[in-house]
């Protein structure tokens, strides 16, 4: 593999994909392989109730080794699964997490849906809990109320306080500083 390629695609999506791994420890416990199954499994079982197209563009804003994960063992035929209500989905979720460590599958529901609503762009956001039934977007909508999250760890993070700003590299600066970038004007989406 070329060196630039690994500058250009490589690292930029694995230091996304581990802000949102964090951001999924931040809220079920500091285990970086629970973290990523919760993340897998909750995707899944998104994507196979969202309609072909929803769930395709919501592919699209996915970072490239997320959307790796999102599109294993895709199929379209079975699209969309029916469902009224969260708890279908929590018990799905729940089914497939019996295999990691104990994580209350509700919890981890949150902490993806919350990742989501917090790294992809509000619009396509929008258009996801849109396709939803009424039940379980009000669901989504109440597990993202701000006053509800848990604080952040003291102490900072593994990623510095500067986690969730976009790298450019030396060579690709041309003078200017890093600058932050809104979570969905990453390079990777």
């Amino acid at each position: 593999m070329s060196a630039p390629l690994v500058r250009t695609k490589l690292l930029p999506t694995l230091h996304t994909t581990n802000v949102w791994l964090r951001d999924i420890m931040d809220e079920i416990g500091p285990d970086r392989q629970t973290a990523w199954k919760v993340l897998s499994v909750v995707l899944h079982k998104l994507r196979d109730r969202l309609p072909l197209q929803v769930a395709a563009h919501l592919g699209a804003q996915l970072p490239l080794l997320v959307r790796g994960v999102y599109y294993d063992q895709f199929r379209t035929d079975l699209l969309p699964m029916d469902w009224n209500d969260m708890e279908e989905l929590v018990d799905d979720v729940a089914d497939w997490l019996s295999d990691t460590r104990p994580v209350n599958p509700k919890l981890a529901v949150r902490a993806v849906f919350r990742v989501l609503s917090m790294h992809v762009p509000p619009d396509q956001i929008d258009k996801v809990r849109n396709s939803l039934p009424r039940r379980v977007r009000q669901a989504w909508e109440d597990m993202d109320d701000p006053m509800d999250r848990p604080p952040p760890p003291r102490g900072g993070s593994d990623y510095g306080d500067r986690s969730r700003e976009r790298w450019i590299y030396p060579s690709q600066s041309r003078g200017r500083r890093n600058y932050t970038a809104r979570p969905w004007e990453r390079w990777d989406h």
